[in-house]
């Protein structure tokens, strides 16, 4: 047997391991907002109401867990950098979806309201837990699959593109039939 302790986080274990990642106050959140769009430093942080400090560890972790890249933009004069969803970040809105359902279904908020809904993009169906729609029986794809978030907005937003994706996503959140 071996004496020596390994964390969770290098570990056998693959929970172990992603909850090391994901588990971190904060991440699953930044994670939320960057599927529905949000992709700026400035964005994640008046939306968050996180601190300026904790905001950079966590990002700069998830970039370096490869969650998220990081791909300059021009403001003004200036080159800044933005946040962008890897392929292996973008996987992850199945486990959101799924803590959204569960926290529904065990949590109370101070408020009551109706649970979120991963809806189908082209015909407005509900998607079942393996994405097929309720309604056109389609299996869709996340480039698809828009989330309605009713204590937010009654407004379907689309998911955010990965970096690697054709699709190009908005800077901010974008209401599908928007224009």
């Amino acid at each position: 047997m071996n004496d020596t302790k390994i964390g969770h986080d290098q570990g056998p274990c693959p929970i172990g391991r992603a909850g090391s990642l994901l588990g971190e106050r904060w991440v699953l959140l930044i994670l939320r907002d960057a599927m529905l769009g949000l992709r700026r430093f400035d964005e994640f942080r008046v939306h968050l109401g996180i601190a300026d400090n904790i905001l950079a560890g966590r990002l700069r972790r998830m970039v370096e867990a490869g969650l998220l890249v990081k791909t300059p933009y021009q403001d003004g004069n200036r080159i800044r950098e933005e946040y962008r969803l890897t392929e292996a970040g973008a996987d992850l809105a199945p486990v959101l979806r799924a803590l959204a359902d569960w926290g529904f279904r065990h949590t109370r908020g101070a408020e009551d309201a109706a649970p979120m809904r991963a809806v189908h993009v082209e015909c407005g169906g509900d998607l079942r837990p393996d994405n097929q729609c309720t309604r056109c029986g389609a299996q869709v794809g996340r480039e698809e699959e828009a989330w309605i978030r009713p204590w937010h907005s009654p407004a379907p937003v689309r998911l955010a593109a990965s970096a690697g994706a054709r699709r190009e996503s908005p800077t901010s959140a974008t209401v599908v039939g928007a224009r």
